[in-house]
């Protein structure tokens, strides 16, 4: 054991981290040149084309360090504020981390982030600048930074170049000098942690852990202990480029397991493994909690009829990806579907592709929202969880409604520093602390509501920086507001899709610019369409799509105005019947305009 490290990569979006296991793999000659590309490990085609980490990956690499054999187990972690849960769980499963920052950038605030992440793991820190062989490198600037961060010595910072490999075997040497070996029993009863899972359609799920004491042999029956399942080790082995079988996995070892399980819910991540008929005493592994989903939203089927095969979909994905939650709820526009959670609206954007690409599912997504709590006025101490519009209490029952409050950080240049207060002070923000991180980096605090930052917030503030501005956010408590149900009513029908839960001081520039994008959407009927925004009895905003018209005058050449006009008066009483029998057909772009109003 004492020749294993376990280590994970740490940073913010695009400071370079795949591309640094890329390197750490080829310099090893754990990967062939012939299997060799850019960013190996990021085997989902959406990762590869937005150039982003989804999923952590793990792999384990051989090398060979004066004379001895090292065993280097290394994950790569995804950079992205919404996919901080994988993060933490790939920290769960090591013993050190690289801290990788941009030699241009600096600290951003997910490289803060990720930092305290990995020191409440009581992880060995490894700093490591990158990209120092760019023009704009600003290595004196930043390694300052670190060191007012970090509190190491300068000679203790690594610079690195993940492109062309500067570096490199710097840091191979430090993981095997200043990241302490697994400590573990070899002898001991089997205790392993479940730290992912991804399903594969000919094997089942496949089980990725970390042995803390004993050893999983191939054939030993299993228990997973909080889940209370017991099942037979098929195959066990290590996660090379490929899944790779051994005869067994020891303590300190990261490896896979294959049982055959069909069903997502019998493995939970964060669970412990142990053998069957082993001593009792054997203790879960705690500190894992249960992802809290942000943003929730409905995910229904085009068609109906494809109800059950989303269901099927969706536990297929939630296996690869522990942070989606969802439940069934109906709609009456769209009838059956899902009430989803997620950890943010890039998350959402993730999965909604991720179902059309990997099971062809083509799917209506409705308006994201947080989840509030209710108090209604004769049971004032039992709080109602609101996590859908239709599940607000009526107006006249309602005593308060309490929203959730994230505290923001935001580090960026100086310059910007009016456009983002104007920015979150019009999101019903609060500044709580500005304070200079260097000369060029000021971070920002903020106390603003959840629900403010869902929609656009995080666009908005890129383009109110260009670029420069880096956010983070945690979860703080709930406070009262002032939150009531917006409607959309067609034709005096309301579409329950399209109901928002939302603050009374936006109801109506939100009314307002909903109902103008849906004129623009929906097509013209025969008939008069009205779309109104509606709190409660009171009409907030109206737009008309006025109806399409045949000329039915056309005919009448000449002659007495007495015959128009009973032609149309005739036409008039036909458009007033429609429109008391018409529908109108929602498209599948209205639903997801709302997610872009004010492009």
């Amino acid at each position: 054991m004492k020749n294993i490290r376990n280590f994970c990569i740490i940073a913010h979006i695009d400071h370079g981290k795949s591309t640094l296991a890329d390197r750490l793999l080829e310099f090893t000659h754990t990967i062939s040149d012939r299997d060799m590309q850019a960013q190996v490990l990021d085997d989902m085609d959406l990762e590869r084309e937005k150039g982003i980490t989804i999923k952590s990956h793990a792999i384990q690499i051989d090398y060979l360090h004066k004379g001895e054999k090292y065993v280097l187990n290394l994950i790569d972690t995804p950079g992205h504020v919404d996919f901080s849960y994988e993060v933490s769980r790939a920290l769960a499963a090591c013993e050190g981390a690289l801290l990788l920052v941009d030699a241009t950038q600096g600290i951003q605030a997910q490289t803060i982030s990720n930092l305290y992440l990995a020191l409440d793991n009581d992880l060995e820190i490894i700093p490591v600048i990158n990209k120092i062989d760019m023009d704009g490198a600003m290595i004196p600037e930043v390694t300052d930074q670190i060191v007012d961060l970090i509190g190491c010595k300068p000679e203790e910072i690594i610079l690195a170049s993940g492109k062309s490999g500067i570096g490199v075997e710097d840091i191979l040497d430090a993981i095997i000098n200043r990241i302490p070996a697994p400590k573990g029993n070899v002898e001991a009863p089997l205790q392993a942690l479940i730290f992912d899972s991804v399903f594969n359609p000919f094997r089942g799920i496949i089980i990725y852990y970390r042995v803390l004491n004993g050893t999983l042999k191939k054939g030993d029956k299993i228990k997973f202990i909080n889940a209370k399942k017991e099942y037979e080790a098929d195959e066990v082995g290590v996660l090379k480029l490929t899944l790779t079988p051994k005869k067994e996995v020891l303590a300190g070892d990261v490896g896979y397991v294959i049982t055959g399980i069909k069903n997502a819910k019998e493995v939970k991540v964060g669970d412990t493994i142990t053998v069957v008929g082993a001593n009792e005493s054997v203790e879960p592994i705690h500190g894992f909690e249960d992802v809290k989903p942000m943003v929730f939203a409905g995910i229904f089927p085009v068609e109906t009829d494809d109800f059950e095969e989303l269901r099927e979909c969706m536990e297929k994905l939630q296996l690869n990806d522990a942070s989606l939650t969802f439940e069934m709820e109906t709609s009456q526009a769209l009838g059956f579907g899902f009430r989803c959670g997620f950890l943010g609206m890039l998350h959402m954007e993730i999965i909604q592709e991720r179902l059309e690409r990997e099971f062809n599912q083509t799917v209506i997504t409705t308006v994201p929202n947080v989840s509030f709590y209710a108090y209604t006025q004769r049971e004032k101490d039992v709080r109602i969880i609101v996590n859908n519009p239709s599940e607000m209490p009526e107006p006249t029952r309602l005593d308060r409604i309490e929203e959730p409050f994230i505290r923001a950080q935001i580090i960026t240049a100086p310059d910007y520093i009016g456009n983002i207060m104007t920015l979150c002070l019009g999101k019903r923000g609060m500044l709580i602390n500005q304070n200079y991180l260097t000369p060029t980096r000021v971070e920002l605090t903020f106390e603003m509501p959840m629900a403010e930052i869902v929609f656009d917030f995080y666009d908005k503030l890129k383009s109110s920086t260009r670029g420069y501005a880096s956010f983070d956010y945690h979860p703080i408590d709930y406070r009262e507001a002032d939150i009531v149900r917006m409607d959309i009513l067609l034709n005096g029908e309301p579409l329950d899709a399209l109901s928002a839960l939302i603050h009374r001081s936006r109801t109506q520039d939100f009314g307002r610019k909903l109902c103008a994008k849906l004129k623009e959407l929906l097509p013209r009927q025969q008939f008069l369409i009205a779309i109104q925004a509606a709190v409660g009895a009171k009409i907030v905003a109206r737009e008309n799509i006025s109806a399409m018209r045949k000329d039915v005058t056309a005919k009448c050449y000449g002659g007495d105005i007495s015959r128009k006009r009973k032609l149309l008066e005739k036409q008039k009483e036909g458009k007033k019947r429609m429109r008391q029998i018409g529908n109108v057909e929602v498209p599948q772009e209205a639903f997801l305009a709302v997610l872009k109003l004010d492009e």
